[in-house]
């Protein structure tokens, strides 16, 4: 219920809308057709596709295409509508009347709600600015005719989600980044401790820490390789194609100079898309990148399960390292303290996972001309780098920093470990040192004294054998 409201029209009728409120009869009809998850669009979006719109009013307005108006007794140029709406979308841009965004992401039309709470918002503060009031007959700029002049949400939404996907993964790519050099400073420092390895979650020859270490770094510097490699497709942009991809009712030279406009507000490669039928109706370059991103979510969920399992214990568990204590385990068990920074990113790249599956799907529902599925696919691929980035810093921050090596521990287990015996196969072959293995395993000896007891070295053959620090390479 609205105590205070205004009327507002659209193709449909009038509409109460909240008196205060900077959107119209659109955004206020979306409020109440999709109350579905509760959510509201991601900044990155709100910020994508207001760069789009202020873009659009620069060059529309150098192609000479605002012309004056009359609205209560005053000729309003098109320079001072062009200017209105440009300064709306500077004000948006810098933060401000972020509360007006209100659509749910998952809606019908294309993101259609989406791009008329865009337009609603900046055309009443654009009417605002050239002193007209939020609920004043007559005025002049138009949210269809002005904000989303040369424009459709078909290729509007399209242009956003590559603009607020771009924003998000430079933001994940430093994360990843400053992550795998956290880890990498790790390698370097347990570089001389050597440890057992594990194949199978069993025994398996030594290596070192560091060694260990580096696998993970190698993995995140594959992840970032890939990121970047998704960018070049994203940078082809669908802006100036309109409601099927023809451009009709744009400036023949709208597409080519809104492209550069939005290249130089961001300081990116943007280009225009070469071919906007397929801009519009199909959206690989999304898909591949929140391929990247799931991809870079199999690779923490390895990194992540690798550590809480070498962390296990502390006292019955692995316990190789030690891993900060950043707040109490159990509201039952006194003094538990567990590996929640492990936790946390394990579960989200389940969510990145699932979200793939969602990404992957919705891009495959392209009919004709149009892809209506924008969207979720949006919302999703925004999800997965903004919940990528989050963790990746917090697991840094909050682990990796203060991770230690338990070098008591890791000799402990590299002393026990029967797979050095793999060392005495080249003197003498695999059946007999496999026999020395299961001897000392069952009887409860060491690798030394089966080898000895069995008559196939020497003590002092065995030691000049058997050396882990000299089994870490070819």
């Amino acid at each position: 219920m609205m105590d205070e409201y205004r009327i507002e029209k659209d193709s449909l009728g009038e509409v109460r809308v909240p008196a205060g409120a900077y959107w119209g009869a659109q955004t206020q009809r979306a409020i109440h057709n999709f109350p579905i998850t509760g959510l509201r669009p991601y900044p990155a979006f709100v910020w994508s596709m207001t760069l789009i719109k202020r873009a659009a009013a620069e060059v529309n307005n150098d192609l000479g295409l605002f012309t004056a108006k009359e609205a209560a007794g005053r000729t309003i140029t098109g320079d001072e509508m062009a200017a209105a709406i440009m300064q709306a979308g500077d004000e948006i841009l810098a933060g401000g009347y972020a509360d007006q965004f209100v659509v749910d992401p998952i809606q019908a039309g294309a993101g259609t709600s989406h791009n008329m709470n865009i337009n609603e918002v900046m055309a009443n503060r654009a009417n605002e600015i050239l002193g007209f009031g939020l609920g004043e007959k007559g005025k002049p700029v138009n949210p269809n005719d002005h904000v989303n002049m040369a424009q459709s949400t078909n290729d509007t939404i399209p242009t956003a989600i590559r603009l607020g996907a771009l924003w998000r993964l430079d933001e994940l790519l430093t994360a990843v980044e400053v992550l795998a050099d956290a880890l990498q400073g790790k390698s370097v420092e347990f570089d001389r401790i050597v440890k057992s390895g594990r194949t199978h979650l069993q025994d398996a020859t030594p290596l070192t820490l560091g060694q260990e270490f580096s696998g993970w770094v190698s993995q995140l510097d594959d992840d970032i390789e890939r990121l970047e490699g998704v960018l070049p497709k994203l940078y082809e942009i669908a802006a100036g194609g309109t409601a099927v991809g023809t451009g009709l009712n744009t400036h023949p030279e709208f597409a080519g100079r809104v492209a550069a406009n939005i290249a130089a507000q961001t300081s990116l490669p943007f280009a225009s898309a070469p071919n906007k039928f397929a801009a519009l109706a199909a959206h690989d370059a999304l898909v591949m990148a929140s391929g990247a991103l799931k991809t870079l979510a199999c690779s923490l969920m390895k990194i992540a399960n690798d550590i809480r399992w070498l962390a296990s214990g502390p006292r019955c568990g692995l316990g190789e390292i030690l891993l900060p204590e950043n707040e109490p385990g159990s509201s039952i068990m006194p003094g538990k303290v567990n590996p929640t920074q492990c936790e946390a990113m394990t579960m989200v790249c389940v969510q990145v996972m699932g979200n793939d599956v969602a990404v992957g799907f919705a891009g495959s529902q392209g009919n004709f001309e149009l892809n209506v599925f924008k969207p979720v696919i949006i919302f999703n691929v925004l999800n997965s780098a903004r919940l990528l980035a989050g963790a990746c810093r917090s697991f840094e921050r909050h682990l990796v920093r203060g991770m230690q090596a338990n070098t008591r521990r890791i000799g402990e287990h590299l002393a026990n470990s029967l797979m050095l015996v793999t060392a005495l196969s080249p003197r003498i072959g695999y059946d007999r040192a496999a026999e020395v293995a299961h001897k000392a395993h069952s009887e409860g000896v060491s690798l030394r004294e089966a080898a000895v007891a069995l008559g196939y070295v020497t003590p002092e053959e065995y030691d000049a054998t058997v050396r882990p620090g000299e089994m870490l390479g070819p």
